[in-house]
């Protein structure tokens, strides 16, 4: 192999595209523009989004905030508060009279941060390791 040989693989390398050069080219003519319009003529330009003096879709559309779409309802509960819910049976109708969280709120989860003095069942709520660990400890269980 010699330097002066070395060539590109087939279909590597392309033209560049030559419009408005004659009608064998391909693209004499309109080169390529199609017959009249703003979008023909030299300087035809318009913003994004611009549809013809139609309202553009963006502004068709209502504005939507800051509202999440994908947001699930969920909560974070501290372990230390759960010693603020009365019962030892605690759900999430439980956590919501309490006042901890809110009425909106599907799920929740208990997070270790904090301590638990007294035995508590945790009945349809999620629970991390720590927190397990702790209310285990203390002679509860999660369900």
């Amino acid at each position: 192999m010699q330097l002066n040989s070395i060539k590109p693989a087939a279909g590597a390398k392309h033209f560049k595209r030559r419009v408005g050069r004659g009608i064998g080219s391909g693209l004499g003519k309109t080169a390529g523009r199609g017959h009249k319009g703003q979008k023909s003529r030299a300087g035809g330009f318009h913003k994004v989004g611009f549809e013809g003096g139609q309202m553009p879709l963006q502004r068709r559309l209502p504005k939507r905030g800051f509202n999440s779409l994908t947001k699930k309802g969920g909560a974070e509960v501290r372990l230390s508060a759960l010693s603020r819910v009365d019962g030892d049976v605690i759900d999430i109708l439980a956590l919501k009279q309490a006042g901890i969280i809110r009425g909106s709120t599907h799920t929740a989860k208990v997070m270790l941060s904090g301590k638990i003095e007294r035995a508590v069942k945790l009945q349809g709520i999620l629970a991390t390791a720590g927190a397990k660990a702790a209310i285990e400890a203390a002679g509860g269980s999660v369900e």
